[in-house]
């Protein structure tokens, strides 16, 4: 069996795991919010990796920095003082949070939220053996043990059994549910200020604000997972204060990944300082190899400081609600709802009219499919809608294209 000269497509069913179900699409290019595939043909771009890629494909000032640090130092463990880990967190803390507290560097969302939930339990530990963390409908928080557990969905648990214990799924922005589910086992609560994959579901004011009161008044950590939300796509660098402007909501701790690092695998966690949170995980209670080496890093920040150096918050906030504005204007009967925070839009379907079309498909899939096909990238999230996940920087130009692609498949399936 000779397959070491020509690259032979059927490799990747033959060798890899089949836990993904890939659409026939085979990216090899890919600049700004454009991918070609390895037929020549060229794809508008508003998936982005599920929002990792900020900046578009292959950004000059990240391509700069991963090239630069690559020739310089590209790891080194933990255990030495690494200079871009100490830049990278004073950015996040004094130009992002804008809160002091403490960073801690990983490779993904998945084990950032880890990181946050061990910061849980160490901190009831010590206050009274207490290990209940909420959690809410809706949720998605990543594929470890953990982060899957804390997870409110019974299709992500399936067949994984038995979960760890100690984590309570409460209605997403039900308050008298929040108050009703807190015991003395309770710690913390873990909630997402926009819920990316049940299709871009954002916190009310009202709830974050209980939230926060609760935890104050019963010594509970409020966690923020800001994993997919982080970073401009709601239209500010921290996701909360696209619901809550300001300084009013001061969380205990922050989880972070996605558009950090550009594509390159880049995740972390923010705790405040106060109440000496920061010191909770000393020396021996939580590592990582990879995490936060120099050439991550040095990735992270070029990619911060061309968001915030650029103000694509500014870009995200104005061009999403543009297209918001033109999607509702069409009053399409394949569309229900348009839902929007900066460039964070969910296009919730009319299910039953796109049903009767798509020969038992679940409708986010079946369009996704159909876009791409008309050379448009988007993302599924859950059966009735679809996410935009395009660069922040991207151009009013480059909007209409994705308006014009979007409505013109709408109008194909509509009739």
């Amino acid at each position: 069996m000779d397959k070491t000269t020509d690259f032979d497509p059927a490799w990747l069913n033959e060798y890899v795991l089949p836990n993904y179900g890939r659409y026939n699409v085979w990216p090899v290019r890919g600049e700004g919010p454009y991918v070609w595939d390895r037929d020549g043909k060229k794809y508008l771009d508003f998936a982005g990796g599920v929002a990792v890629c900020p900046l578009g494909h292959c950004p000059p000032p990240v391509v700069k920095a991963l090239t630069d640090q690559a020739n310089t130092l590209i790891h080194v463990s933990n255990w030495y003082c690494i200079d871009k880990q100490a830049e990278l967190a004073r950015i996040l803390i004094e130009e992002c949070v804008k809160i002091p507290g403490k960073c801690f560097f990983s490779n993904s969302g998945a084990e950032a939220n880890e990181g946050l939930l061990k910061l849980a339990r160490k901190y009831g530990q010590q206050t009274g053996g207490r290990y209940e963390i909420i959690t809410f409908t809706g949720s998605f928080h990543g594929r470890t043990f953990g982060a899957m557990t804390a997870t409110a969905q019974e299709k992500i648990h399936g067949g994984f059994g038995p979960l760890p214990p100690g984590f309570v799924y409460v209605p997403f922005n039900d308050v008298q549910a929040l108050e009703a589910a807190i015991t003395d086992k309770t710690v913390a609560i873990l909630v997402e200020p926009v819920q990316g994959e049940s299709g871009v579901n954002a916190v009310t004011p009202d709830f974050l604000r209980n939230a926060q009161r609760l935890c104050k008044e019963k010594d509970l950590l409020l966690l923020l997972d800001e994993v997919q939300v982080g970073f401009g796509r709601a239209g500010e660098l921290t996701g909360w204060r696209a619901i809550i402007p300001g300084d009013e909501i001061q969380p205990d701790g922050i989880s972070w990944a996605k558009a950090i690092g550009s594509g390159f695998p880049l995740g972390g966690f923010w705790v405040n300082d106060r109440r000496d949170l920061s010191k909770v995980l000393g020396p021996g209670t939580h590592g990582t190899t990879y995490g936060g080496s120099p050439l991550a890093c040095a990735v992270g920040i070029a990619t911060l400081r061309a968001i915030i150096d650029g103000k694509l918050c500014d870009n995200a906030k104005t061009l999403g609600a543009s297209i918001a504005a033109a999607g509702r204007g069409w009053n399409h009967p394949l569309i229900k709802e348009v839902r929007q925070l900066g460039l964070f839009i969910g296009w919730e379907l009319n299910a039953e009219a796109i049903t009767e079309k798509s020969g038992g498909k679940l409708p986010s899939i079946f369009l996704a499919q159909k876009l791409l096909d008309a050379g448009m990238m988007v993302t599924p999230a859950g059966p009735n809608v679809v996410r935009w996940l395009s660069p922040l920087n991207i151009t009013a130009g480059q909007a209409e294209e994705g308006l014009t692609l979007f409505k013109s498949v709408l109008d194909e399936i509509a009739n």
